[in-house]
């Protein structure tokens, strides 16, 4: 039996700027997201307001304001799930995350397929503008300042070795800055140029058998970033790298995922609705995800 979907919108730019992402859930579900997936909808998680400055004890932008949102997340998500229905949670940047995995974690052991242009594995004082976007995987996994990561004294919200990280291509940048490399721990790591030379098809199974592999664990989350796809086919994020996945790529990606009968929900972030004037970005983005999970 294919899942039973449901709707979340939770727009919020607290980890990043508002630039547009928070325009997303309006964008996909003009793109028809909600209708195609034949999914209900359980509202809207609303932001508090944004400020540009950094905490000075933390050197993050809006962690208080963060931590506010992610229980009120937590809370819809975990409300979702218990009426045995899957959660798609539409941002907004990535440090809705933290809310998701949150929820999770009240929950029981749950891992994370992260799939991301970018690791998002910053330390505060490596990040240049302390955009908790810049660090959401480092978050959950535990790294970084208590107000984020110890949320309810459930540090971490997931263990390393219950993570896959694929698709990433910024690992140079990353390091160019001084960014912890996600590589020298036991996070399951699927970059770019690995991906490009198994195929597709061989390195999502591998990744998946890496999840599946532990009997304890009782499911995953997906976290997608639009800006895991080609730049050429997918302008519209704020952070723009070169090169990507397909959107051939990406939905048989889902697929695989999806297949293995152990996802309980999945966030999509960063697309940005102020790059894609005539809708048909969104549009085809909707039909790939729409392909992949059905």
């Amino acid at each position: 039996m294919p899942p039973q979907f449901t709707i979340i919108d939770a727009p919020s730019i607290l980890g990043l700027r508002p630039t547009g992402v928070e325009y997303l859930p309006e964008a996909l579900k003009a793109a028809d997201i909600m209708e195609r997936l034949n999914a209900d909808y359980a509202g809207r998680v609303s932001p508090l307001p944004y400020n540009s400055e950094r905490d000075k004890l933390t050197l993050l932008i809006n962690p208080n304001s963060i931590k506010a949102f992610s229980l009120q997340l937590a809370d819809r998500v975990s409300s979702v799930i218990n009426r045995g229905r899957y959660p798609i949670v539409l941002g907004g940047d990535c440090s809705i995350l933290i809310g998701n995995l949150l929820a999770l974690r009240c929950m029981g052991r749950f891992g994370l397929f992260f799939i991301d242009g970018h690791a998002d594995f910053y330390q505060p004082e490596a990040s240049l503008t302390g955009e908790v976007a810049d660090m959401d995987l480092a978050i959950v996994s535990g790294r970084g300042p208590d107000v984020l990561t110890n949320i309810k004294g459930l540090k971490p919200l997931v263990q390393d070795h219950d993570i896959i990280l694929f698709g990433y291509r910024d690992r140079e940048q990353a390091a160019s800055y001084g960014s912890q490399d996600v590589q020298t721990t036991n996070i399951h790591s699927f970059d770019l140029t690995y991906v490009k030379k198994v195929g597709i098809t061989t390195a999502a199974l591998e990744a998946v058998k890496n999840l599946l592999q532990h009997d304890e664990l009782l499911g995953f989350w997906i976290h997608l970033d639009a800006d895991v796809l080609d730049d050429s086919i997918m302008p519209a994020v704020d952070y723009r790298l070169n090169d990507g996945l397909s959107f051939s790529e990406l939905s048989e990606l889902l697929k695989i995922i999806v297949s293995s009968g152990r996802t309980i929900g999945m966030d999509i972030t960063i697309f940005n609705p102020n790059f894609d004037s005539d809708g048909s970005i969104a549009r085809r983005f909707v039909s790939t995800i729409v392909e992949g999970l059905t």
